[in-house]
């Protein structure tokens, strides 16, 4: 079955508008204007209310990912906000403006947080053990953390992780073990190991680069590295999570991949896409996911 997920309300998040190749969007008391290639509609607000943001996107020449943030007076570099559910999940996330348009953090992955968190604490291991992948600023490492898992985090990039544990204090978490390694690298040797994990959590780039240079292209890794995972995975006690953000990357892909290497778990699965909605209710995509549990 083919489903979509989007975010529930949150207080300190919203998707005012988006179109015209730009997203609206509001973290905590600040309103952002920034580059996304999937809205080619027109905006609904008038440019007056997009010109109000308190910090604006601009690409540099020659360049689709790269440029600066032109900032009003008052607009931070960095900031906190706030994240909580009814299920009891709380978490703080510190945001930054980088050179790549990302703030540190991805709010469509909120149904994927709370399915995390709720998983975990549906494991029957005592203290489940949690593998996240390419986990960046953490905050599907902290949703398994504050379920009470032995945390894992992997990221190739060490500065990365530095802001993820800036997110672990400001969520007044401790515990997790932080990786700068390459992901098919670790992997590989866990297998070899024959560790088990009762969750894992992969949220793969397009590309990208491992620490001493290890080159990472989706197409061509994601078979094996879903093949790894499957052997990682406690056969009886787990879920599984993994999210894809290439632009044109079907979820069908996904479906077909794990049909055949987690063949068991068709009945299962969730599979889809994952959105936002802005104002004015219209959907804007934003990845492809997979999961499922026991």
């Amino acid at each position: 079955m083919y489903d979509f997920l989007t975010t529930s309300p949150w207080p300190d998040y919203a998707l005012l508008d988006s179109g015209n190749f730009q997203k609206l969007e509001r973290f905590g008391q600040y309103v952002l204007a920034r580059p996304e290639p999937q809205a080619i509609w027109d905006a609904a607000l008038p440019a007056s209310e997009w010109q109000r943001a308190d910090a604006t996107f601009a690409r540099a020449p020659g360049s689709t990912e790269k440029g600066q943030w032109q900032l009003k007076k008052g607009m931070p570099e960095q900031w906190v906000i706030g994240y909580e559910r009814p299920d009891g999940l709380r978490l703080r996330f510190r945001l930054g403006l980088s050179s790549f348009k990302h703030v540190g953090l991805f709010p469509e992955q909120d149904p994927n947080w709370q399915f995390i968190y709720n998983q975990t604490r549906k494991r029957r291991a005592a203290t489940p053990r949690v593998l996240n992948l390419f986990a960046y600023t953490g905050a599907a490492t902290l949703a398994a953390r504050a379920a009470g898992a032995d945390v894992t985090h992997l990221d190739s990039v060490k500065q990365v992780n530095f802001w993820a544990r800036d997110n672990m204090e400001a969520s007044q978490l401790d515990g997790v073990r932080w990786l700068v390694e390459d992901a098919m690298k670790y992997v590989r040797r866990e297998v070899k190991r024959g560790s088990k994990y009762q969750g894992l959590i992969l949220d793969p780039p397009a590309y990208g680069r491992g620490p001493n240079g290890e080159k990472w292209q989706l197409e061509d890794e994601l078979n094996e590295l879903l093949k790894l995972s499957q052997q990682l995975l406690d056969p009886e006690d787990h879920f599984f999570v993994v999210n894809l953000y290439s632009l044109g990357f079907s979820a069908l892909i996904l479906d077909n991949l794990t049909q055949a290497i987690f063949p068991g778990k068709k009945a299962v699965r969730e599979l889809g896409e994952i959105y936002l909605h802005d104002a004015n209710r219209r959907k804007l995509p934003l990845g492809t996911f997979c999961r499922f549990a026991t």
